[in-house]
């Protein structure tokens, strides 16, 4: 140990003594930049807000790691080792820091945040990758250049923070953007190259709604366009465009543009009439849209005017019995594109997405997920027969990546499959239990989840649920739910690239 040390000494001198041309007004600034992480968050705004899902996906996992590694190195590691900031007087004045950092030396926070930063965004995306790591390189350097660190001190950052970013893929496994197989052959819809036929309801509450309709204006000239206003009801507007289709003379579709929500009232009313779907997405998130290949407006004009589409199955709920809020019930159902879920799960979700902006998306979970089942209480009811206690129970239209109870994408919404995954509330200290789990990544093997893929599934007497959510939905639940598949229940227009 000790010749290490004098080597790492060795080594810091002979950087205060080197006096490359152009570094000095570059190297310390951009240390000064990455304080507090602040050079990598403005980084991951500028991804975030780009229209590239690699790049807003690296900015996710960019921030989580950041956030971790810098937690790992300076409230765990520093405070384990507590060695000195090296002495300075040989490193010339100009180059100093401004303020000398009061925490101990080892491991570089700068350079643990730099690696895990350029090291997640690199996994989503090598082309940013490119940048970023020069980038990293860069802050990592500027810490011996300006006196702050040892060379080993950054060396055993940078190495930190490039492991910590690598382990998120433990939890949050790469996806690429090939999109959900939707039929296992062509389907042929009708091609409306300039949008006669085809009626549109867009819903302005999304948040691209102005760019949306802009868009269809100028490539689907003839379409028919409706807004729907703040306090209109969206349902009705669907209703009577679904009319208007099935009314007007020759071919034609009902279109929709809006988020995952919007996209499944229009679902539900285009199965009813028996329509084809153009899903132009113009929410947040667009799950829906995203598994199928329709990233942006555009994907969706394309196939509607060459007439490109494919079928895919939609979850279906039926509901029998008395509603648990006291009013009788006649059986109904309701169908969901993506996710139905009774217990903590809506609540999840919701406490991720509130911190996720700060935090990352993984962190976020973690920390949403301690919050709900400190706050929350498991749901009693019969499942398939068998009485349980569960915090959660999900179930997706199709099987969904990755493992666990953060599910992000599909790729069959063909397959006949519900993906269930509950979190059992019946066995001691299960709330423990399961935080640890998904904070060792050791969820698939814990006792207190379970996963399984289902045609069919029936849930019996719920006590303490009053609602159910599907696609982010909340509806009023009766005694007994029956989740099953609508096979190829829904035809949509879907880019060329995606038939099956």
């Amino acid at each position: 140990m000790g010749r290490l040390q004098n080597l790492d000494v060795r080594l810091f001198d002979r950087v205060a003594a080197a006096h490359p041309p152009g570094l000095d007004p570059v190297l310390p600034r951009l240390g000064r930049a990455a304080n507090h992480g602040v050079l990598w968050l403005a980084g991951a705004s500028v991804l975030a807000l780009s229209r590239n899902r690699s790049a807003r996906r690296a900015a996710m996992r960019g921030v989580g790691s950041l956030a971790l590694a810098s937690t790992a190195a300076n409230v765990v590691a520093k405070q384990l080792v507590g060695r000195r900031r090296p002495v300075t007087t040989s490193v010339p004045t100009a180059r100093r820091l401004l303020r000398s950092p009061i925490t101990t030396s080892f491991p570089s926070g700068h350079s643990a945040s730099a690696a895990a930063f350029a090291t997640a965004v690199t996994l989503e995306s090598p082309w940013l990758g490119a940048v970023a790591i020069p980038l990293a390189l860069a802050v990592a350097g500027s810490r011996v250049y300006t006196g702050a660190h040892y060379p080993g001190d950054v060396v055993a950052g940078a190495a930190l923070g490039a492991g910590v970013a690598a382990l998120t893929l433990r939890w949050w496994p790469l996806r690429d953007d090939e999109p959900a197989q939707a039929a296992p052959a062509r389907v042929r819809l009708p091609a409306l190259p300039e949008g006669r036929g085809l009626v549109v309801v867009v819903n302005r509450s999304s948040g691209s709604a102005d760019s949306v309709t802009a868009e269809l204006l100028a490539h689907l000239p003839e379409a028919d366009v409706r807004v729907r206003e703040e306090g209109q009801d969206l349902v009705a507007l669907l209703e009577q465009a679904a009319a208007d289709v099935q009314a007007a003379e020759g071919a034609g579709a009902l279109g929709v543009a809006g988020g995952d929500g919007t996209v499944g009232a229009a679902a539900t009313i285009a199965v009813r009439h028996r329509l084809p779907l153009a899903v132009f997405p113009g929410g947040t998130l667009n799950h829906f849209a995203a598994d199928m290949g329709i990233f942006t407006p555009q994907d969706a004009v394309a196939a509607v005017r060459e007439g490109h589409g494919g079928s895919v199955d939609l979850g279906r709920v039926t509901s029998k019995g008395p509603r648990n809020a006291g009013a009788e019930g006649e059986p109904d159902a309701a169908y969901f594109l993506n996710t139905f879920s009774i217990g903590v799960y809506p609540e999840l979700v919701r406490a991720r997405e509130s911190l996720q902006k700060y935090l990352g998306k993984w962190p976020a979970l973690g920390v949403g997920l301690a919050r709900v089942l400190a706050q929350g209480k498991p749901t009693r009811a019969v499942v398939d027969g068998q009485e349980r206690s569960l915090w959660l129970l999900f179930a997706g239209n199709g099987r969904y990546d990755p493992p666990g109870f953060a599910p992000s994408f599909r790729r069959d919404l063909g397959d006949g499959a519900l993906d269930i995954r509950a979190v059992d509330g019946g066995h001691p200290f299960a709330r423990t239990r399961l935080v640890a789990a998904f904070m060792t990544g050791t969820l698939a093997r814990s006792r207190v989840y379970q996963a399984a893929a289902v045609s069919q599934l029936r849930i019996d007497v719920l006590h303490d649920t009053q609602h159910y959510a599907h696609d982010g939905e909340i509806r009023p639940a009766a005694r007994t739910l029956i989740l099953d598949k609508a096979p190829r229940a829904l035809t949509l227009y879907l880019p060329p690239q995606n038939q099956g």
